[in-house]
């Protein structure tokens, strides 16, 4: 299994903040089914003020480069126009980047010593 973390902004508009989280109390089961196809296992999304933080979980055959891929069904590519009107990438994201790739810096189950391991995910 591969463990991936990114982050966004939220544009900073409390009634679009709210408007955000209720979508995502509420997911279009087309997206979940999507996310799963491309190899998503898990994914889960925190928000802290306007910052969201995301961590995916994929099988091991995941490709970061098909992320995107999940958005190609109609309905789903809607789910994803949608809830772009409400973000924004973070003042550190490279140029292009949307979700920002987040460098992993301490893992309390990894071996003593190890301090190099790194998760990217790039859109």
């Amino acid at each position: 299994m591969r463990v991936f973390a990114q982050a966004l902004d939220l544009k900073d508009d409390p009634a679009l903040i709210a408007e955000y989280v209720a979508l995502h109390r509420e997911v279009w089961p087309e997206v979940t089914q999507s996310l799963r196809k491309i190899g998503i296992t898990s994914m889960r999304i925190y928000r802290g003020g306007t910052r969201l933080f995301m961590v995916i979980e994929a099988d091991d055959e995941f490709d970061v480069a098909r992320y995107q891929a999940y958005a190609q069904e109609p309905r789903t590519g809607a789910w994803d126009a949608l809830t772009r009107r409400f973000q924004q990438p973070t003042p550190f994201a490279q140029l292009g980047e949307w979700w920002s790739p987040l460098e992993e810096i301490f893992d309390l189950n990894a071996n003593l010593g190890t301090v190099n391991r790194q998760s990217y995910l790039h859109e």
